[in-house]
């Protein structure tokens, strides 16, 4: 897979795409995540790729050209699956966003800066815009790279136990049960009998009990989707 980032402020990509399970899929190969940063087609000596909006609202708003310039070279090497840019109005993110993305093989991010982009973006370049939340952050690039490790995590040899990702919350559209590690006991707080039991049939069902407790309790409106 090649995850393409398109950002005015690639320094804040560097740690997250560095690090952890994303970090470990690229030196394994298994993803490759290329970070642009859109001044390369700014407009001017001082390469603006923002401008005063029409109509005088407040804050300044991404220009067209770059964009366009940045995604005409990328499509010039490679047919991409999806433009997806980073909105607070798009559709909300879940497992199963993340599950069909891991499917694909191109991909761009676009990450918005400022008061937004302009919409001729949005209307004419992106395929798909994906929000991570009812919330404003101050630009598109940690939402990206939210969006990236929820994918890159899904890749077949990103995780040291592929069957890892299947018990994650949402899988199913429950939360997962309650994990545990040793000591057995600590200040007089135990482990569930039933997880040094040693009994697969047994410590399933309690799982499957767990997550269906934990969901109708602290996420009851996942239920509408899992009956």
């Amino acid at each position: 897979m090649r995850i393409d980032i398109l950002t005015v402020v690639p320094e804040l990509l560097e740690s997250p795409l560095s690090h952890s399970i994303v970090g470990r899929a690229i030196k394994k190969g298994l993803v490759d995540i290329r970070v642009h940063n859109l001044r390369k087609y700014g407009i001017g000596p001082r390469k603006n790729v923002d401008d005063y909006s029409y109509g005088g609202d407040a804050g300044m708003v991404m220009r067209i050209e770059p964009v366009y310039d940045m995604i005409e070279e990328l499509r010039a090497e490679r047919d991409y699956d999806e433009v997806i840019y980073l909105s607070p109005d798009g559709e909300r993110l879940d497992q199963g966003i993340s599950n069909e993305l891991s499917l694909k093989e191109n991909l761009i991010l676009l990450c918005g800066h400022y008061k937004g982009i302009d919409h001729r973006i949005r209307e004419h370049l992106v395929t798909r815009e994906i929000s991570v939340g009812d919330y404003v952050v101050s630009g598109g690039e940690i939402p990206a790279a939210l969006l990236t490790d929820s994918i890159v995590r899904l890749i077949p040899g990103a995780l040291t136990d592929e069957t890892s990702a299947l018990s994650d919350s949402f899988q199913d559209n429950l939360l997962s049960p309650p994990v545990y590690t040793r000591p057995v006991e600590f200040h007089g707080w135990r482990v569930p009998d039933v997880l040094l039991s040693g009994n697969p049939k047994l410590i399933d069902a309690w799982q499957d009990e767990q997550a269906l407790e934990r969901t109708k309790r602290l996420r009851p409106e996942l239920l509408n989707k899992y009956f």
